[in-house]
């Protein structure tokens, strides 16, 4: 038997400000579940992405800190549509208040990349690939 990744997980300090975040990322969060300690939702393809606030997860591991700041602990790689989608998702997001991280940029891998910082500093990348 070998094991299958099935969740993402991601322990927040401001559950309703992740939770917008993602929402305009287009994750189906369901409507009032800033008031729970847990929310979990279906990803596109399969598998979940979690969330948890600090005081769960002290709840259940008291000796449990939140990172140090200044690297990056997790990454969330999102695809869109086209190089001009990144764009767009890049300037709404940054546009709303969220911290921009990389501008937009043709990397030589191929790919019209971008990268936003979560409210709790996570990376999140927006990418399409270059068309050829």
């Amino acid at each position: 038997m070998t094991p299958r990744l099935d969740a993402i997980s991601l322990t927040t300090a401001d559950l309703p400000a992740s939770l917008a975040f993602y929402r305009r990322l287009g994750l189906g969060i369901p409507d009032g579940a800033e008031s729970a300690p847990h929310v979990e939702v279906a990803l596109p393809g399969g598998g979940r992405l979690l969330w948890d606030t600090e005081d769960v997860v002290r709840s259940f591991d008291p000796g449990w800190a939140p990172p140090p700041s200044g690297g990056d602990r997790l990454g969330l790689a999102f695809l869109c549509e086209s190089p001009a989608e990144v764009d767009v998702v890049y300037a709404d997001l940054t546009g709303a208040g969220y911290r921009g991280h990389l501008k937009p940029w043709d990397a030589v891998w191929g790919q019209r990349y971008a990268v936003v910082l979560d409210p709790d500093g996570c990376a999140v990348s927006l990418f399409a690939p270059l068309a050829s």
